[in-house]
C-alpha cells in the first residue's frame, strides 16, 4: 500500500479526522500528506525504472564484470577491480549461475545495482557474498564465513589456508605456491579458483603425498608409457613425485599441461581443465549432456546425479566439482568427529594420464 493511500496517526502534526487543525496550519493545505504523496510518485518511478534497468540481456563478448562495471559508470560510480569481482559473484549467486565465467548470449541476467550498494562498495569495502555461486540443481553451503572478502580468488585462497592448516604446505611457501599457480593460470588459460576446484577433487586439496598406488600428487600424476608421470619426466620412477613439494609439483603441473596442449583448448572453463587431468581425449567427445568414455572406478561426485551407475557428462563433472569443493570447504568450519575423521581421508578421481 502506498504511504499517500494512508497516513499513519503517529506521524507527526497528524490529527485523526474532525479533529482541529493547530492555529498555525488552518487553511494551508495539509503539508504532511503533500509530502506523503510526492514522496510515493518518486518512489513509483523509481520502481518503474528499476525494473526497465535491472534485466540485461547478454551480448557477444560480455562478461559480468564488465557488466558489473558498465552499470557501476551508469550511476557515476568507479569500482576496484576486486570490488567489480565481488558485486559479480553476488549478481552471479542472485540468477543462480554456477560459473560466473560462463555467461551466453541471450541469456537474462537481474542486474539491479542499488547506488547505495555501488556507493558503500568504493567507500568502504567489497560488497560481502550472501554464500558462494551454486549450480541451478543444488543448493551448496556457503564456502567460508571467515574467508577473506579482498581476494581476487577466493576459493583458491581458501584452498591454500586449509592445505596449510592441514601441513600440506609450509606456511612460508603460501605465497609463492599462491603466485605460482596464477602464473599457471595465466599461460594455460584457466581460472584459478577452478584449478583448486580440481585439487580438492584429486588431492584433497593440493596434498603433494596423495596416491592411490597408481596416480600421484597433487593432480595425480598416473603410471605408465605416455601417462602423466612420464609426461611430466618421472615415467622411470612415478612414486618419486611424493618426495616433491607442492611448488615443485606445480612445474610438474605446468610441463603436464604443455604436453597436453591445454592453453591450445583457448579459454579453458572447469570442465576442460579437468578432462584434461582426467582423460585430455573427452574433451572433444561432445556437448555438455554427452555421456563421456571415462573408463576406471571415478569418485561419485563426477558421475550424474551422484549415481556410479549413471554416466559422466561434462555438465555432471562441472556440477560435481562445485559440490566437492564447497563440501570439502565447509568441512574447515565445522570440527565435530565424523568431518575430522573425513578430511583425513584422501579421495582421489581419475589423475592426470
Amino acid at each position: 500500500m502506498l504511504i499517500d493511500q494512508k497516513i499513519p496517526q503517529a506521524l507527526p502534526g497528524v490529527r485523526p479526522a474532525g479533529a482541529s487543525r493547530p492555529a498555525s496550519l488552518a487553511g494551508q493545505p495539509n503539508r504532511v500528506v503533500a509530502f506523503a504523496q510526492a514522496l510515493g510518485q518518486v518512489r513509483q518511478a523509481q520502481v518503474s525504472n528499476s525494473n526497465t534497468a535491472a534485466l540485461r540481456t547478454v551480448s557477444n563478448g560480455d562478461t559480468l564484470i564488465g557488466m558489473v562495471r558498465q552499470q557501476a559508470a551508469s550511476q557515476g560510480v568507479t569500482l576496484s577491480p576486486a570490488q567489480e569481482f565481488r558485486i559479480a559473484q553476488r549478481v552471479a549467486y542472485d540468477n543462480a549461475i554456477a560459473d560466473p565465467n560462463c555467461i551466453f548470449p541471450g541469456q537474462q541476467i537481474k542486474l539491479n545495482l542499488q547506488q547505495a550498494e555501488l556507493q558503500t562498495a568504493q567507500r568502504l569495502a567489497p560488497v560481502p557474498l550472501a554464500g558462494s555461486a551454486v549450480p541451478p540443481v543444488a543448493a551448496v553451503p556457503a564456502i567460508a564465513a571467515t574467508a577473506s572478502t579482498s581476494s581476487a580468488n577466493p576459493v583458491l585462497d581458501q584452498t591454500l589456508t586449509r592445505a596449510v592448516a592441514k601441513g600440506f604446505i609450509p606456511a612460508q611457501e603460501k605465497e609463492a605456491v599462491y603466485d605460482k599457480i596464477l602464473q599457471l593460470a595465466s599461460t594455460h588459460r584457466f581460472n584459478p579458483d577452478d584449478f583448486a576446484r580440481m585439487t580438492l577433487m584429486e588431492s584433497d586439496g593440493m596434498n603433494p603425498r596423495a596416491s592411490n598406488q597408481r596416480c600421484h600428487g597433487i593432480i595425480q600424476f598416473c603410471d605408465g608409457a605416455a601417462r602423466g608421470a612420464a609426461s611430466a619426466g618421472y615415467a622411470a620412477n612415478p612414486r618419486a613425485i611424493l618426495d616433491l613439494s607442492v611448488h615443485k609439483q606445480l612445474s610438474l603441473v605446468d610441463k603436464y599441461f604443455e604436453e597436453v596442449g591445454l592453453k591450445n583448448q583457448g579459454s579453458n572453463g572447469l570442465e576442460d581443465l579437468y578432462l584434461s587431468v582426467l582423460r585430455p581425449a573427452s574433451r572433444s567427445e561432445g556437448p555438455a549432456g554427452t555421456a563421456l568414455n571415462i573408463p576406471g572406478l571415478q569418485s561419485n561426485y563426477l558421475h550424474v546425479g551422484r549415481d556410479t551407475s549413471a554416466p559422466i557428462t561434462r555438465q555432471s563433472i562441472r556440477q560435481g566439482l562445485l559440490q566437492n569443493a564447497a563440501d570439502r570447504l565447509g568441512q574447515l568450519f565445522t570440527p565435530t568427529a565424523s568431518r575430522l575423521q573425513a578430511l583425513r581421508s584422501v579421495e582421489v578421481g581419475g589423475g592426470a594420464n
